[in-house]
C-alpha cells in the first residue's frame, strides 16, 4: 500500500505496457460482441507529469517524453499516444499521462464493462473522480488478487484481465504466476497480460517456468532493456527493464509488436545493452 505509481508515470515501462495495452484492447473492440476489463492494481486514472511526484524523478523524460516527434507516427503507437495526446488537448506539451483505467475507458464501447481494483486511498480518490458516472465502470476498493477468483468467468466470456502489481512484496513474482494461473482456469479464452520489472534475470526465468509448469497455452512474451540487466549478485540492482507476459494474444499482436519493438528499443535505450525481447513462450 506503500507504491505510488505518479513518481513513475510515463516512463519507460509505462510505454510498453499501455502500448500494448492499447493495441489489445482496440483489437477487442473491433468486434462487436461486448468484452470485460478486470485491472487487477490500477492506480489512479490520471497522473500529472509536472506534479510533485512525477517531477522529483523525472521518469517521463526517458520515456513517453522521448516518442514525440517522428516516432509517435508508428502504427503499433498510434492507439496509446492518441489517448495520451486527447488528454493534452489545448496544453502545450504532454503535461498530462493516462493510467491504464483511462487507456480502457477510452477504447472501451457503450456495450462493454470495466472493473477496476485499488487499495491505495489517494490513487482510489482520483480513480474514482475520473470515472465518476460512468455506469459501465466499477471501482472497487479491494485487493485485486480477490478479484480473479471471485469475478472470473464475466458474464462477456470475452476480455482482458490486466494483472499489474507494485512488486514491492518479495514474492510478487511468485503471485503473478499464481493469478494468471488462476485466471487462466477460470477464463481460458480470455487475454490475460502480466506485467514484471526486470532488474536481474533470475526472477523472470522463474516466472517463465512457472508458467509452462502450468500448463498455461498460447502464450507471448515481449520484454523491453534499457539497459543490461545487473548481475544476480548486484545487492541493489537498478530496474534494467520491463515485460509483459500475454496469454490468448489477438491476433496481429505479434506482428505489431515486431514491427514496434526495434524502434521503440532504439529511442528508449539508456545504457549498453538496451534491447527487446519478443517470443512465444508457449504454443497452441
Amino acid at each position: 500500500m506503500n507504491y505510488r505509481h505518479a513518481f513513475h508515470a510515463g516512463n519507460f515501462a509505462d510505454v510498453l505496457k499501455h502500448a500494448a495495452l492499447a493495441l489489445i484492447l482496440a483489437r477487442l473492440a473491433a468486434k462487436d460482441a461486448p468484452f470485460f476489463y478486470l485491472d487487477t492494481h490500477a492506480g489512479a486514472a490520471r497522473y500529472d507529469l509536472g506534479g510533485a511526484e512525477a517531477a522529483r524523478t523525472g521518469e517521463a523524460r526517458d520515456g513517453v517524453l522521448r516518442l514525440v516527434g517522428e516516432i509517435e507516427t508508428h502504427p503499433g503507437l498510434r492507439p496509446y499516444l492518441g489517448i495520451v495526446r486527447g488528454l493534452n488537448v489545448g496544453e502545450p506539451g504532454l503535461v498530462r499521462y493516462p493510467g491504464s483505467p483511462w487507456i480502457a475507458r477510452k477504447l472501451m464501447r457503450p456495450q462493454d464493462r470495466l472493473l477496476l481494483c485499488e487499495m491505495h486511498p489517494d490513487a482510489l480518490h482520483e480513480l474514482r473522480r475520473a470515472t465518476a458516472g460512468d455506469r459501465r465502470i466499477e471501482v472497487r476498493p479491494s485487493d485485486g488478487w480477490i478479484a480473479l477468483k471471485s469475478d472470473l468467468p464475466p458474464a462477456e466470456r470475452r476480455g482482458l484481465v490486466l494483472i499489474d502489481p507494485p512488486f514491492e512484496a518479495k514474492d510478487e513474482f511468485e503471485r503473478l504466476a499464481r493469478g494468471l494461473r488462476h485466471a487462466y482456469r477460470r477464463f481460458a479464452t480470455g487475454v490475460l497480460a502480466g506485467w514484471y520489472p526486470i532488474k536481474t534475470r533470475a526472477p523472470v526465468d522463474a516466472l517463465h517456468r512457472a508458467i509452462v509448469d502450468a500448463g498455461l497455452r498460447r502464450v507471448l512474451v515481449v520484454e523491453l532493456l534499457v539497459r543490461a540487466p545487473a548481475a544476480e549478485t548486484d545487492e541493489a540492482p537498478r530496474l534494467a527493464g520491463c515485460g509483459l507476459v500475454v496469454v490468448n494474444p489477438p491476433w496481429t499482436l505479434a506482428e505489431r509488436l515486431a514491427a514496434l519493438m526495434p524502434p521503440l528499443t532504439e529511442r528508449l535505450a539508456q545504457a549498453p545493452g538496451a534491447a527487446f525481447r519478443l517470443e512465444t513462450l508457449v504454443g497452441e
